[in-house]
């Protein structure tokens, strides 16, 4: 058992286990362009949405990360005015554009938000540059033209302008109906599982080039999806949800190595929790002794008192060993083309699983060492009966 005791990073923030982050805290509701304050949505007694609040500042763009029937979709219906809170309010640009208290409520076309639907939903009889234009009859016919060249070439299709819906790709369609969402020139654009409907290798491709138009265009945009690594790939800052509840927002790389719940941990990839006890500058583990300076934020309250160690694959390394060498027996493992997942009981039945090369191949029930190979620091929460 081996344990690398080098260190790249270090926070001086805590990780409680319980805390959820309020984007406002931070500071960025300053230039938000969206605020959405204590919302709550209830659909007959299921409560889809419950005392939200976020803001987005202009410019980024947001995702909206979580399982299926999180309350990501609804709270994007919110934002659009597809759907009235029930309690709280929504602003758009310092303008309340929905309050439960009062009952205001901007309908949707006055709100400077845009909307790219799962399906695309184009208009089949009209080209691609009638598409753009559509919802664009009060400019001056000159400037409509000129407006809509200007977002087929920001989207690369100025050669098919004259094409039908069913003429163009899956990815091309997405591109106009991207483009004929940035048309009206909306505050905010709002994509609602955008890639969904794309295979593969054509959701990461267009992905990238969704997040370039975005940027080139200056917009902000709110994106939902239950996709990990989309999320991740694309956001300026996630925003993870479960059960209604917002359980974490900020930078992908931060909220990944930094998950402040044990749901965010499981839910951004593969996590293993390892027991350990905090005693002088160490945390004992299964794993071997970790220096308390490599604990991500560990408080001087949690001395002498047990904790979880959040450990992911890529932190492991495992290797074949005599079975008087070994820490443990590989009892999973799933070929995933260019890696391969382990999963690996230690001696006194922690599980911990390893990611290595597919050209370092273990066996199933091969007995082995564990090493934890990190070089970052790592988060922790206390143990459920702490």
């Amino acid at each position: 058992m081996a344990v690398r005791n080098d260190q790249s990073e270090r926070s001086n923030a805590g990780t409680d286990g319980d805390q959820i982050t309020d984007d406002r805290v931070s500071g960025s509701a300053e230039a938000a362009v969206l605020e959405i304050d204590g919302v709550t949505k209830r659909f007959g007694a299921e409560c889809a949405v419950n005392d939200l609040s976020l803001s987005v500042r202009e410019g980024e763009l947001l995702t909206l990360l979580g399982p299926s029937g999180c309350g990501k979709t609804t709270t994007l219906r919110l934002i659009a005015g597809l759907e009235r809170p029930d309690d709280g309010e929504v602003r758009v640009d310092g303008e309340r554009v929905a309050a439960a208290e009062d009952g205001t409520f901007v309908p949707p076309e006055r709100r400077d938000v845009g909307v790219v639907f799962q399906d695309f939903a184009l208009f089949p009889h009209l080209s691609a540059a009638e598409n753009v234009a559509f919802g664009l009859d009060d400019w001056d016919a000159e400037a409509r033209e000129a407006h809509v060249d200007e977002l087929l070439e920001l989207v690369g299709l100025t050669d098919h302008a004259d094409s039908k819906p069913n003429e163009l790709s899956g990815g091309q369609q997405q591109r106009i109906a991207l483009a004929r969402s940035l048309a009206p020139e909306p505050d905010i654009l709002l994509l609602d599982e955008p890639f969904s409907n794309l295979d593969v290798d054509l959701r990461v491709e267009m992905r990238e080039e969704v997040r370039r138009i975005l940027t080139e265009a200056g917009v902000t945009g709110i994106s939902v999806t239950h996709d990990q690594e989309e999320a991740m790939s694309i956001s300026d800052r996630v925003a993870v949800m479960h059960d209604g509840a917002l359980m974490q927002v900020g930078d992908p790389a931060e909220v990944f190595q930094h998950p402040q719940s044990r749901f965010v941990a499981g839910f951004l990839g593969h996590a293993s929790f390892v027991p350990g006890y905090v005693t002088d500058d160490l945390v004992e583990t299964s794993l071997g002794n970790i220096g308390r300076d490599r604990i991500h934020g560990l408080a001087p309250e949690y001395d002498r008192t047990r904790i979880d160690v959040l450990v992911r694959p890529d932190d492991v390394l495992v290797r074949p060993a005599d079975g008087g060498e070994a820490d443990g027996r590989v009892t999973y493992r799933r070929y995933l083309g260019p890696t391969v997942l382990y999963r690996v009981e230690l001696e006194d039945g922690t599980i911990v699983e390893a990611m290595h090369n597919h050209a370092q191949r273990v066996s199933l029930d091969t007995p082995v060492t564990v090493e934890l190979a990190a070089t970052h620091d790592l988060s922790w929460f206390p143990t459920e009966d702490h």
